[in-house]
């Protein structure tokens, strides 16, 4: 399945159905890969240009996909349980990377992406090679379901289904696989901070101040359960650091990369 040039691709056959999916550069077995996971309401082209400038930043492949009911990848059959990152983390990702042929991923998740990151990477210690956590969910916050209950309350009477209708086939199953799990009442005791605790790899975590769906308590707890993990908190910024702050991002992923000679 290796794109053997560089080419991009837009969709990868994944046990049997179809995954929206960029590759940016050539895929070596021996160097790490950049593996993007975009959040809960998320896309390949949501990224923006993001995953090309840290590619270009960093010198490595990088992967970006759409999860199944996303972007342009193929619906989703049913709906999402209460364990949709635990069954992306441990089943649908294995599965894409077996797929492409990559071996030493590096996870750069958003969000619900960097949950799934931190998962992974617990439940396969040996597997990533470093994970980025971009304002990731390790336990429910009252400020997060909050967050998500006000923006549910607004999909369909503004312009939010329109704006997102743009990204997404199935844009209603995408915004109600999502909203409606994280805000059932099963979904409240969530966590994950076993996970975390037993991953061995290197960890970034970025956050904003003023992270709308999530205090700072999220990455300051993967730094108590994981020694050594690097924290770096932006000021006036909210829950998108790689689209509200890039440039610090970019650099703050680039120097994280180079200290842990993760660079090609």
């Amino acid at each position: 399945m290796r794109n053997p040039t560089n080419e991009q691709q837009d969709a990868v056959l994944v046990n049997g159905r179809r995954l929206e999916c960029r590759l940016i550069g050539r895929i070596r077995p021996e160097a790490p890969v950049l593996v993007f996971l975009h959040e809960g309401l998320g896309s390949v082209e949501m990224w923006r240009d993001f995953p090309e400038r840290v590619c270009r930043a960093t010198g490595l492949a990088g992967v970006v996909y759409s999860r199944l009911g996303y972007g342009k990848s193929d619906p989703l059959v049913g709906a999402r349980s209460a364990r949709f990152m635990h069954e992306e983390a441990t089943v649908a990702l294995p599965a894409l990377l077996r797929a492409l042929e990559v071996e030493r991923p590096l996870l750069v998740g958003h969000s619900d992406g960097a949950s799934i990151a931190l998962i992974h990477a617990g439940t396969f210690p040996d597997v990533p090679c470093a994970v980025v956590a971009l304002a990731p969910h390790l336990f429910v916050e009252a400020v997060c379901v909050e967050s998500i209950a006000a923006i549910t309350r607004e999909y369909g009477r503004s312009t939010l289904r329109e704006r997102l209708a743009r990204y997404h086939r199935d844009v209603d199953g995408a915004f109600h696989g999502w909203s409606d799990v994280w805000l059932s009442e099963d979904f409240l005791r969530w966590n994950i901070e076993q996970e975390v605790a037993a991953s061995r790899c290197p960890i970034l975590a970025i956050q904003g101040e003023d992270d709308q769906y999530g205090t700072m308590r999220q990455i300051d707890r993967i730094a108590e359960l994981r020694p050594g993990t690097r924290l770096v908190k932006l000021a006036r910024c909210r829950h998108s650091p790689h689209l509200e702050q890039p440039d610090e991002v970019i650099a703050a992923i680039e120097s994280f990369v180079v200290e842990r000679q993760l660079h090609p």
